[in-house]
Parts: C-alpha cells; structure tokens; sequence
C-alpha cells in the first residue's frame, strides 16, 4: 500500500498504535558488503581518515568487480604496493566474495510483520536505531521461507505532491478536482505524453521511458498500463519489448503459440510483461499446479539469492515442450522469470500506477504553475532537481518569480498574475541553510508590519547571523537591499538586538546608517551565487554565458542538433543531469546532458567509457564527440570521445543525479 511520503511515520505509528508492539514491528534488511562499503569499512580499520576513507571507496563503482580494485586505484593515484594497500585489497575481496556476508543490520523502509499473538514468540525483536520503532531480526526472504505475512506500508512522493497541487488548483481556481476524478482520456494530455514532455511527471519522466514514449504512443489509460510495465528488467531481459511494439505498429502479426496462452496474453498482444502472466502461462502450458506456480512466484524473487529458479526451468521447459509449445518461447519465457527477479511488476501494481501518471499528466498540462510548485514543495523525489522543474515550468509558459523575504512563504506558493493566471512565487524552503523556525518567526513578524529594512527584518524576526547570511546569499533581500553586495553589508552589521532596542524594533523603529557605494554583482556572479544558495538560477543558464568559447570549439547546442542529419558527426557539450546504468543494459552508460536550448540524451558504450572513465564519472560539464542518432522521435548521441570540460564552470555547483 502506497501513502504520502510526508505522512510515513505518520502511517507507521498508526499501525503500533492499533496493532501494539507486542504484536507488530517492522521487517528487517541485511545490508551486504559491495565493493565501496568494503573499502570505506576497512580503510578505516586501517586508521585512514574519513577524508581517505572516501576518497579510496568513491574510486569504484556498483559494477566494478573486484578484481578490478588494483588497476582502478592505480588509476586514481593510489600506490597499490604500499604496506597497507597491500593488505587491506586482499581483505577487501575476501568481503565482496563471501556470499551472503552482512555489513549491518538495518530496518525494511516500511515491511511490517503482523502477528495475531504475541511476535516474541515468533521471532527475536529489538529496538531499532530510530526513535519508537521496534524491528524484527530477519529480512523478508526468511520471513517468506518461515511463511509469515509482511505487509509492505511504502511512502510515494508523488502522492504528496497530487495532494498538495490539487488543493493548489482547487484554492486558486475555486474547483474541486481530486485523484481519479480529473476528466478521463483527454487527447491533449496524450499528445504531451507522445511527445515525451514529461519531466516531472510520475513514473514516465526517466530516461528510459521518455525514450519509449514516442514508439508506443499511449493514447489511452490501457497503453499507460502498458508503458509503466514494459520499461522493466522482466520485459527487457526476456526480449518481450521489441516483439511488443512491433505487433502494436502492425510491423509483426499477433500470434498466439495456443489457444490456453491467448486468454492469458490477449490484452498485451501475445506477448507476456506482467509477473501474473508469467504464472498464468506455467499453469496452462507447463502443467503448473496453483501451488506450483506460488512457489514459482517466490523463488523468481529470490532466485539470485538462492538460486531457486533453476530448479523450476527443467520443469516449465518439459512441461511447455510436451503440450506443444515452441522451444524458443519457453525460453524467454524462463528469461523473463529471471528478470523479474531484479524486479517483478503485477499487473495490478501498473494499474495503479497508471493512474497516477494520467493525473501528474493532466496537471502538467492544464496546471503547470500548480505542479511545479507542488513538486517543488514536495521534495526530494523524482529524477529532476528544483533546477530542471523550474526551467521546465518556464519553457511551458509559468512566470516563476524568486525568493523574497518581504514576499515569500516556507512553501513555494501561487501569485495572480496581471491576465488572471497563476505565477510562481518560489518558497524560502529553497534556501539553503535557512532553518525553518527562522523563517517562520520572519513570516510572522512581516504579517503583524511590512519591514523596512533588513536591519528591522533581523530585529523582529529575531534572526540569528546564519539566518541573515543564507537570505543574502539567496537574493532574497533584494527589495530592501537591491542587489546581494548591499545585503551583505547590511547583514554585516546587524548585531542582535538587546532587550529595549528589540523593543524599539517590534514598535517600528529603525536604525539609520550611512549606505556605500558597492557594486551590483555581475552577472555570473549572480547564477554562481544562485545555484549555490538556491540550487537554480531564474538569470540565463550558465551555459549562455559559456556560448561564444563553446561555439569556438565546434561546439553544438541541443536545439541544432535537433537539426542535424541523422548520423553525422557531431560535438556538443552540456551540463551533466544523470549518469543511469541500468543492470539490463549491458554495460552502457546513459547520461543526460544539458545546456542553454535544451538537453541533451548521450550513449556511452561500455569499451569506450571504460577508455574514458574519469571524464564519464567525474565530470560536471562534459563534452562528447559522437554520432547523432534520431529514430522513432528519439534523438541522441553515440559517444566516441567523452572531455572533461569542469574548469570552465569556474565555482558554479552543480550536482548530477548518478546511477540511482
């Protein structure tokens, strides 16, 4: 059961509270030693400091085996044949190869195990490292060998964002829109969808799905159902996407391999993508029993663990043979057990999904202003950060106005614009730095008595100097200061207020001081300073200001290379957003670049991100020479040579969502 991220514990409590501890607690996980906890654990029984300690873990990555570890360091700067090097790579390995060796014990994110007696006497309890949770000893595959209930209570982001931009929309619209009730099929929300204009929008923004969107073309809720399954290790692994899409553009005929099969994969055109379908088709073509297929259920989860899915091929690949069915079917069909490993998705868990994408699609085209803001308001969560939300909002039409202390709430909020439509006033949340009992004491005090100045600001407010500073540096003083170098200087001097000057200042009261003569920043200054204190720049993106010394190296914006040929030599450079490697893709490397007209999709094979790893992993601006690629709407690059381009960002922050 999915709820609101934000209320968790909320949902958590309840079920302590109703159910008793004695009776409920939460599932554990056990957290195995990969090839960076291993190195960070041992360097620091190595006596290395947390600084070494990082940087020797932060060398390797989740796909590096460890046999790699040596020439990795090497690499990276590392004398392999020092003394402690030397011992601590082999200890290292011996960690990773151990099957099964557990680092630490840890708390399932929201599995609970509910008894109808006493739990003690089922398993062994204790208290968990945060406050008022209690957590079993086992993780989920002993509780599911043991044959005891875990009810998976999990938090969605998205469902606190529809909540928060629904009762936006309602409150500024005078509507009564709610989840599941916005007007259903609407052909221009499926026409944003076709055109993967989804940043933002739940389930369907990544990657991998912006790039599926253009070939399936959903058009209604069904082909949504379709498209938050079909982007899944299960499909991918047992070769069920491309026969899928074929048969859906009339490119292949719907077969059927028996008429038993047909009433199981009539809905998905022969081809099996959900987990039900799989143990349906056990059952009617390999002679499953019920019984057979639940077990088939469980060791497909658990078959990388146990390998207990081995067991079961011999017995589905005879069974389909004997009643007819082709060899090569009841392969991928094994092949899609083994995916479903990573990951099984049901039938009825798209379903639900579906849902969920249709109304952030709806919002997103009808309500940008509310989404964003709600988005905004709700995070973490999703693939984009404030930054590329914001750009977005801004490219579909929303006026987003900036941080202002005299202005602004905690949560980023809806202004009337002059024609009646909403703008985006964003939230003093954003800043970083600020904490939220000073901001709210700032709210406070501006609704009794616009300030004057910052110096009253700082009075009333009672804002500490931490407060002040992270105001200036977010810009958020400009109405009383005018740029942030004044801010500064004001902020500089404000002292806090003792007892009858605090009273002088609630009665209104300002102190009056001389103003120098400081320069306004320029304008690089300017987003450098926005990025860091805000996370976004609402100016022009950094890399407008980089243009004239890009475009001397030949270097392409996104929009011209929408405009180029398809397969021809190209070299842009963009600002790296996400580096993806998904465990399906057989050692390719997706990263998402982006830059002043747009981003930017780059393909990095793995024999040349290998080559170039320093400049694939590590860096912040990134230039790829390549391929240019357009196919069914999709546009992208194929690297050949990757340059690490960071030195030109100067002390502009930027941080890139990397192989989540």
């Amino acid at each position: 059961i999915d709820f609101e991220h934000e209320r968790r514990e909320e949902v958590l409590q309840y079920v302590y509270a109703k159910y008793g501890r004695e009776r409920a607690a939460l599932a554990a996980t056990v957290i195995m030693y990969r090839s960076r906890s291993a190195l960070r654990d041992l360097a620091k029984v190595f006596g290395l400091t947390p600084a070494e300690s990082t940087r020797l873990s932060q060398v390797m990555q989740w796909w590096d085996g460890s046999q790699a570890m040596p020439e990795l360091l090497r690499a990276a700067g590392f004398d392999t044949a020092s003394p402690w090097l030397s011992r601590l790579l082999p200890l290292a390995r011996e960690l990773i190869a151990f099957p099964g060796f557990p680092r630490h014990l840890s708390q399932h994110v929201g599995g609970f195990v509910i008894a109808a007696g006493a739990l003690e006497e089922l398993v062994p309890i204790e208290n968990a490292a945060m406050p008022e949770r209690t957590v079993v000893q086992w993780d989920k595959d002993d509780l599911n060998d043991l044959g005891l209930l875990k009810v998976d209570l999990l938090a969605l982001g998205m469902l606190t964002a529809l909540k928060r931009a629904f009762a936006l929309v309602n409150g500024y619209r005078g509507t009564r829109h709610a989840l599941g009730e916005l007007p259903a099929e609407d052909p221009r929300v499926y026409d944003m969808i076709c055109r993967a204009d989804t940043i933002g929008v739940f389930q369907i923004e990544s990657r991998a799905q912006m790039a599926m969107l253009p070939r399936l073309k959903p058009r209604n809720y069904y082909d949504l159902v379709i498209e938050v399954a079909i982007v899944r290790p299960g499909p991918i692994q047992g070769d069920m996407v491309h026969p899928y899409l074929r048969r859906r553009c009339g490119l292949e005929p719907i077969e059927y391999p028996g008429e038993e099969v047909r009433a199981v994969l009539h809905r998905t055109l022969g081809v099996p993508l959900f987990q039900e379908q799989v143990m349906q088709i056990a059952i009617v073509a390999a002679g499953f029993t019920p019984g057979e297929a639940d077990a088939l259920r469980r060791a497909m989860g658990a078959w990388k663990r146990t390998g207990g899915l081995d067991a079961f091929r011999e017995r589905l690949l005879t069974g389909m043979h004997a009643r007819g069915y082709p060899d090569e079917f009841a392969e991928r069909i094994y092949r899609q057990m083994e995916g479903f490993g990573d990951y099984g998705f049901p039938e009825a868990h798209a379903l639900s999904f579906a849902l969920l994408v249709y109304d952030s699609a709806w919002l997103k085209c009808y309500e940008p202003a509310a989404f964003t803001c709600a988005l905004l308001n709700s995070q973490p969560m999703g693939f984009y950060a404030p930054a590329q939300l914001v750009r977005d909002a801004r490219a579909h039409g929303v006026e987003v106005r900036p941080v202002d202390a005299c202005v602004s709430l905690w949560d980023s909020t809806l202004e009337p614009r002059a024609d009646g439509e909403p703008a985006l006033r964003l939230g003093l949340r954003l800043v970083k730095s600020l904490s939220q009992a000073g901001a709210e004491r700032l709210i406070a005090a501006r609704a009794l008595q616009p300030f004057a100045g910052v110096p009253q600001l700082a009075a009333r407010a009672g804002l500490d100097r931490g407060d002040l500073e992270a105001l200036a540096a977010a810009g958020a003083f400009a109405s009383l200061s005018g740029n942030r170098h004044m801010a500064f200087w004001e902020v500089a001097g404000t002292e806090r207020p003792l007892p009858l000057a605090a009273a002088a200042a609630q009665g209104g009261a300002d102190f009056a001081e001389g103003r120098p003569l400081l320069e306004k920043p320029g304008e690089g200054e300017e987003i450098v300073a926005d990025y860091a204190s805000v996370g976004l720049t609402l100016g022009r993106h950094p890399l407008a200001l980089l243009r004239e010394r890009l475009r001397a190296d030949s270097l392409m914006t996104a929009s011209e290379l929408g405009g180029a040929a398809n397969g021809a030599a190209v070299r842009t450079a963009g600002i790296v957003l996400m580096r993806q490697r998904p465990a399906t893709a057989s050692g390719v490397t997706f990263v998402t670049l982006e830059d002043e007209s747009g981003q930017v999709n780059v393909i990095v094979w793995e024999r040349v991100g290998a080559a170039q790893r320093r400049a694939l992993i590590e860096s912040r601006l990134l230039e790829v020479h390549g391929e240019l690629q357009h196919q069914d709407g999709v546009m992208h690059v194929i690297a050949r040579r990757l340059i690490d381009r960071s030195a030109l960002l100067g002390q502009l922050t930027t941080r890139s969502r990397d192989f989540h």
